[in-house]
């Protein structure tokens, strides 16, 4: 366990989320649920859709968040369409998800969308404070 990925580096995370997401024919929601050092505790896909959506339950990601002592996390989906660029129910579903961790004691380091044509960061999109 103490050999841990690290993924203190956005450059890291971005480039594990595309390989892993990115050409994917539908929806995925994935959550990496890190401890205090950012270390990798686990990857779990939270959700699957369909080619155009999938559901993000902000209860049910931090229910799981407590349950493996996590300190912070990072939520990631991909588009199958290929634009990253997020729809307003990315939005509103990352605002409602940043509430309730702040709430909790738990970090959001960032919702990051993955495409085949790229990936863009929530943080450009909502205030992560």
């Amino acid at each position: 366990m103490l050999d841990r990925i690290c993924l203190s580096k956005a450059d890291d995370v971005i480039e594990y989320l595309i390989v892993a997401m990115a050409r994917l024919p539908v929806e995925e929601v994935r959550v990496l649920f890190l401890d205090s050092k950012n270390r990798l505790i686990c990857d779990e896909v939270v959700s699957r859709g369909t080619i155009s959506e999938a559901p993000i339950y902000p209860r049910e990601i931090l229910k799981r968040a407590l349950a493996v002592d996590a300190s912070a996390l990072i939520l990631a989906h991909n588009h199958p369409s290929g634009d990253p660029d997020p729809s307003e129910g990315d939005i509103d579903a990352t605002r409602r998800l940043l509430k309730a961790a702040k709430e909790l004691g738990l970090t959001v380091h960032d919702h990051i969308i993955v495409g085949s044509e790229g990936w863009i960061s929530l943080r450009d999109w909502v205030s992560f404070q």
